[in-house]
């Protein structure tokens, strides 16, 4: 049976639109980083890349290569881990210029490191870029984590980011660090604004007494 992150992991892809806590395992990514705003161009082509790889990965049977341990699947949405750079956070501004991320796409329990390069390296040849050189294949757990599905404009996410600060206030929690996760159900070139649906979680800790 094909496996479908939509319907299959629920818990980890399409929480509800309230704060929730949950804990996240580890998973394996093709990762990549960047800087700036990600209205700009170079944001694109790097999301090219990625997709690029996963649909290497993804196609290998049929050019008759059946990794061990292959099945069925649908290639999971693009993530990305947002932060600032220190400048920015001495300033206490926020400017999407000064944004730093890293975007991702998770791929499936069966893709080893061995088998990643080795596509990488296909990709490569079949479709030269020179940004896939900044591609890594790496295992990320976010652990504990407070999220919760936003509906609407990215400029909007404050709000939602308001409500899980109340939350972990609530429950006693704070954050671990500054930067937090967006998965991207939506495609923003496809979709309006206020139809976005993008999943926000953060990392955190039970408060320190």
């Amino acid at each position: 049976m094909k496996h479908e992150w939509n319907k299959q992991e629920k818990a980890i892809y399409l929480p509800s639109g309230k704060p929730e806590l949950t804990v996240i395992p580890e998973f394996k990514f093709f990762t990549i980083e960047g800087k700036g705003n990600p209205n700009d161009s170079d944001f694109v082509e790097l999301v090219g890349v990625l997709y690029a790889l996963s649909y290497g990965i993804k196609m290998l049977p049929k050019k008759g290569l059946i990794p061990q341990g292959y099945f069925e699947y649908s290639i999971y949405p693009l993530e990305g881990i947002w932060d600032l750079t220190d400048e920015a956070k001495e300033k206490g501004i926020f400017d999407k210029n000064e944004l730093v991320y890293k975007i991702m796409i998770r791929q499936p329990g069966f893709v080893t490191e061995e088998l990643a390069k080795a596509v990488i390296h296909q990709v490569k040849v079949k479709k030269p870029h020179p940004l896939m050189d900044n591609v890594q294949f790496e295992t990320i757990e976010d652990g504990m984590a407070v999220q919760m599905l936003h509906l609407g404009s990215y400029d909007e996410e404050p709000e939602s980011f308001s409500r899980m600060d109340a939350f972990c206030t609530a429950n006693g929690l704070e954050r671990t660090k500054l930067s937090h996760r967006e998965i991207y159900l939506t495609d923003a070139r496809k979709t309006s604004a206020e139809k976005l649906k993008t999943v926000l979680r953060y990392f955190v800790q039970e408060k320190i007494k």
